[in-house]
């Protein structure tokens, strides 16, 4: 009968099937998944993404107020004079009929980037909802811009407004839109814009942490320590017979 090798009290510290005290508290607290970030309840991210973008929305048609007044300012008029037959162009040269729409695409290019830099200041996270949004304010602003400068322009009934000023008389003619491509500026412009902004300044994801397992991650496999016996260890040099040894 021999006595065992290796005392209870002596078992090797870095024993893999052990599970620290902090290792269980972590489990304990991740999500089922094994993910070590705190679930998130996504119905109320996109709920919320939604109501902002509703709000983008509604701004940018709000906008549309004043790139319309500022299309009837800033645009220049065409000239009509009427004669006893027909209602010609005074300048049949000019280009202000051009001007109009260049007016109105440039303005709206402005405001895509005006709302596009103030939807990113107000919610730098972006997403989806929110590009959605950007496109149709823009869209409606555009919508709602053309309709104010054609309203408050000049009369679009030329013949009743040259019988009015009278034969020979020079008179505006309406506002109007001949390239109705101008109305995708706006949303064009608050895209480009929002996209340029979320790739340099938007918010980074954190990146993923390693779980804890209760081992290192790199380095040799945990074993006996340092100078500990290991199971088939016999007795060291110079021991003497223990208790229970045989005798020859």
């Amino acid at each position: 009968m021999t006595a065992p090798l290796t005392p209870p009290h002596r078992q090797p510290p870095n024993d893999p099937w052990q599970k620290s005290d902090a290792g269980a508290v972590s489990h304990a607290h991740s999500d089922p998944a094994g993910s070590p970030y705190p679930a998130v309840d996504d119905d109320t991210s996109l709920s919320m993404e939604v109501v902002r973008a509703s709000v983008v929305v509604l701004a940018s048609t709000v906008m549309g107020v004043a790139l319309g007044l500022l299309w009837l300012w800033l645009a220049p008029n065409v000239p009509l004079v009427s004669t006893d037959k027909a209602v010609f162009l005074k300048d049949t040269e000019g280009e202000e009929a051009v001007g109009a729409d260049s007016t109105f695409a440039l303005l709206a290019l402005a405001f895509g980037a005006v709302s596009a830099a103030l939807a990113f200041w107000f919610n730098r996270r972006g997403g989806i909802p929110l590009v959605v949004g950007l496109a149709l304010g823009g869209l409606f602003g555009s919508l709602l811009a053309w309709g104010i400068g054609v309203w408050f322009g000049p009369t679009d009934d030329v013949v009743a407004h040259a019988r009015e000023v009278g034969e020979g008389v020079t008179f505006d003619a309406p506002l109007e839109l001949g390239a109705k491509g101008a109305l995708l500026a706006w949303p064009l412009a608050a895209l480009l814009v929002h996209l340029a902004l979320t790739a340099l300044f938007g918010a980074r994801d954190p990146e993923p942490e390693s779980p804890h397992w209760g081992v290192p991650a790199y380095g040799p496999p945990p074993g006996p320590a340092a100078g500990a016996p290991g199971p088939d260890a016999g007795p060291g040099p110079g021991a003497g017979p223990g208790a229970g040894d045989r005798m020859p």
